[in-house]
């Protein structure tokens, strides 16, 4: 009887642990990535955005998407890469004004995505 309460105990433990790294782990990344779509989102708002500096937020994106795989749905980062690379060839084409909804999107996806993955109550049931 000991034992078993004792193993259920750790596996609780276990998984409480699991479940908070995977909220650390989301929220870092998406906290990251929020910081240079902002910024990028500024320079396009000034007017001094160039290819170069989008392709540079979405190989951020690309580096950071890896570590992502593990812990949220595969729908979810296909969705980002759809903005992220509409945003970078709208930004290339010199489209002001779409590139910054494309921008403000992704900016409210970062913000909101990870709040999906934290372990509260409304995530459980």
């Amino acid at each position: 009887m000991v034992k078993s309460l004792i193993a259920i105990f750790v596996s609780a433990l276990i998984l409480a642990g699991a479940v908070f790294l995977e909220w650390f782990s989301v929220g870092r990344e998406f906290r990251g990535f929020q910081e240079a779509l902002e910024a990028l989102y500024e320079k396009t708002d000034d007017n001094t955005a160039t290819y170069e500096d989008a392709r540079a937020v979405q190989t951020r994106w690309e580096d950071g998407k890896g570590k992502l795989y593990v812990w949220i749905p595969h729908s979810d980062i296909t969705r980002m890469d759809d903005y992220m690379s509409e945003a970078v060839r709208l930004i290339a084409e010199d489209e002001k004004s779409l590139a910054l909804a494309k921008l403000e999107i992704l900016i409210h996806l970062t913000d909101c995505l990870p709040d999906t993955y934290k372990p509260c109550l409304e995530n459980i049931f």
